[in-house]
């Protein structure tokens, strides 16, 4: 299948590369990947994203719900709970990206391997 992307210089093709380079980043794909197999809480998220701050998650959170990619939904509880939950529109972008964390699971082991291969390389 051939993707037909729009002349570079229209509205279509603007919103097109901000909708890529939010499918392209990183905390993105691993927070949909997650968030793929049920609700998580935010603290949760948190434990399970390696490196990610409080500020970073929040923020593509945010920006995943502006989307219609997630929903937040928040608990009258003390204290307050608040799950996150991928809508009918994020799971469909789930479908997209779960091949690519499985493949990234699947030779993980093999680029490390390649990196510390070309790093020594590299060094001498």
């Amino acid at each position: 299948m051939t993707v037909q992307f729009p002349d570079p210089n229209t509205e279509d093709c603007r919103a097109l590369s901000s909708i890529l380079a939010l499918v392209g980043d990183k905390w993105t794909v691993l927070i949909v990947v997650l968030l793929g197999d049920g609700p998580k809480r935010f603290n949760e998220i948190r434990r399970m994203v390696s490196g990610i701050s409080q500020r970073m998650l929040t923020f593509t959170l945010r920006g995943l719900e502006r989307d219609g990619l997630v929903t937040r939904t928040v608990f009258p509880t003390s204290p307050q709970r608040v799950d996150y939950e991928l809508t009918k529109l994020g799971s469909t972008l789930w479908k997209a990206v779960e091949p690519l964390g499985l493949w990234a699971r699947a030779h993980v082991s093999e680029i490390l391997t390649s990196r510390k291969q070309f790093d020594e390389d590299a060094a001498n």
